[in-house]
């Protein structure tokens, strides 16, 4: 029998075609209505409404700190174990599918979406907050110690290692195996049939579709407004030109521009370019940085960080009496809502890319693979960084004054610096239009349905919706507006992990119903 492709689902009786565009008609006007009376909402009364989701948000990490938590080690020992078992053999796109994109520009493609912009901002930020208490210390280790030195750097790592990419890989296997296998639209909905059959098409599916492209958007506009403070940064810090107002708003601009240009060119010749440019820029960092800080360094730093993640795993996964709940919940907790905001925009977009890989080969490079390159990333910056605080040399001897300026203080006190900074400058750049490009192509993808195949000026409409959106927060609202927004988005991690349960059943259930047929 053949099998459907999405076009059998997303047909006349869904969608509106008008103009060249596609919309599903009921995704596309749900969710631009929940954005545009969200956006409202923030904008008459910007202090309100964040302090009303902040405090939101906070009840939801303080009461369901567990759940979070037990989700987020739920999604690791998930993912490890359909690459152990025999179903880690189902190829995406069934036995014959060969995969579109190399090895090299898949890993980029995925790993510049999910993660390239946190590692600059935080490569050298949060090692040495966990080291000097920046906020409270993992375990509640006495700060500025020995033990705090290895404390920081597991805890580091258990934030950007196994735990996200789980979270994101999840999302990618459900929506990779039931589009590219089953014939249904790449969407998260898809997942939901072997629970309701034919209901995943229906007002259920829809309304998960309507929250994927609502969490979506928000998780975007937050991360590029407040990128965007945080790029200018460091670019008036390595040009010396003022951080203004106007500026943080033309880097939009200039960010929205790129994006536009990449997308508008597709994945093969745009948002694949690009990533492989970012990495290859970030390489040349790494070593910039790992021969400044000394091979011998790089190297003890290395082998100590991947102890010290083997040591912290454990403890820090438990949730029960925990001694440090104040950082448990600031940290941890929030760290997991977080990915959830980007959850299943990457774990789409992830999908979209590995059509032709193995559900083992995904488990390869989208959760080991990373956190190999996190670790070493963590070990050249973080671990550099904080020996520079224990030396007493450079501006980080005095503990982390500005976040935004962590990467910029640490670069200063080693070789070549200037060329460093423009790096971290170039990379934030690109790292910021290839997460926005993907985010933009997911978020087409679902309000069209599901379907891949829409229009590149379709694509770009929903690249300047969330320009805009950004925009007039930012200029209205400003960050006390943008934060609101980040802290609704993040406490819609919660329904999000309640959603990744589900799909979890839905994957095993269709994985063993196909083996058995």
């Amino acid at each position: 029998m053949k099998p459907m492709v999405a076009e059998d689902i997303v047909g006349r009786d869904f969608n509106i075609r008008v103009l060249g565009l596609n919309f599903h008609r009921v995704i596309f006007p749900v969710s631009f209505s929940i954005i545009l009376l969200l956006v409202l909402l923030a904008l008459s009364n910007p202090v309100v409404f964040g302090e009303t989701l902040e405090g939101i948000k906070g009840w939801i990490l303080k009461n369901f700190d567990w759940f979070i938590i037990i989700m987020g080690n739920l999604a690791v020992l998930f993912c490890a174990g359909l690459a152990l078992s025999p179903l880690g053999r189902v190829r995406l796109g069934g036995r014959d599918a060969k995969p579109e994109f190399s090895t090299l520009s898949w890993f980029s493609m995925m790993f510049a979406a999910g993660m390239g912009v946190g590692l600059l901002y935080w490569g050298v930020a949060e090692p040495v907050a966990q080291y000097t208490a920046w906020w409270k210390t993992p375990l509640n280790v006495a700060a500025s110690t020995p033990e705090a030195a290895h404390a920081a750097m597991g805890a580091t790592l258990y934030h950007w290692g196994f735990h996200p990419w789980a979270i994101y890989l999840t999302s990618a296997l459900v929506v990779g195996y039931f589009s590219y296998n089953k014939g249904l639209p790449l969407s998260l909905s898809s997942g939901l049939q072997p629970l309701l059959g034919r209901g995943h098409r229906g007002l259920p599916g829809q309304m998960v579709d309507v929250f994927t492209v609502v969490l979506s958007i928000f998780g975007l506009a937050t991360s590029l407004g407040l990128g965007a403070m945080q790029a200018t940064a460091g670019i008036a810090h390595v040009l010396g030109t003022p951080n203004t107002f106007a500026f943080q708003l033309l880097f939009i601009v200039a960010v929205t521009g790129l994006a536009a240009f990449s997308l508008w060119r597709g994945l093969d010749a745009g948002v694949k370019v690009l990533s492989n440019i970012n990495m290859l820029l970030a390489l040349v960092l790494f070593l910039l940085v790992a021969v400044g800080i000394g091979g011998m360094a790089f190297f003890s730093n290395t082998l100590s960080a991947a102890v010290d993640y083997g040591q912290m795993f454990l403890p820090l996964s438990n949730w029960i009496d925990r001694p440090d709940q104040d950082w448990f919940q600031g940290w941890t907790v929030f760290y997991w809502a977080w990915w959830c905001t980007w959850g299943p925009l990457v774990g789409i977009f992830v999908a979209r890319v590995s059509k032709g890989r193995t559900l083992r080969q995904m488990v390869g490079m989208v959760m080991l693979a990373p956190t190999v390159v996190t670790l070493l990333w963590f070990s050249a910056f973080g671990g550099g960084a904080i020996a520079q605080v224990i030396d007493g040399s450079g501006a980080l001897a005095a503990g982390l004054s500005d976040v935004n300026m962590a990467i910029f203080q640490f670069l200063e006190m080693l070789p070549l610096a200037g060329i460093g900074s423009l790096l971290v400058v170039a990379l934030l750049v690109f790292f910021m239009v290839t997460s926005v490009d993907s985010g933009a192509l997911v978020i087409d993808n679902l309000s069209a349905g599901g379907d891949p195949d829409t229009q590149p000026g379709q694509r770009v409409l929903w690249l300047v919706m969330i320009a805009l959106v950004t925009v007039t927060l930012f200029v209205i609202g400003g960050d006390t507006a943008l934060k609101g927004i980040q802290a609704g988005a993040v406490a819609m991690g919660l329904p999000f992990m309640g959603l990744m349960l589900l799909l979890m059943i839905g994957l095993v259930k269709g994985l063993i119903e196909d083996c058995r047929s």
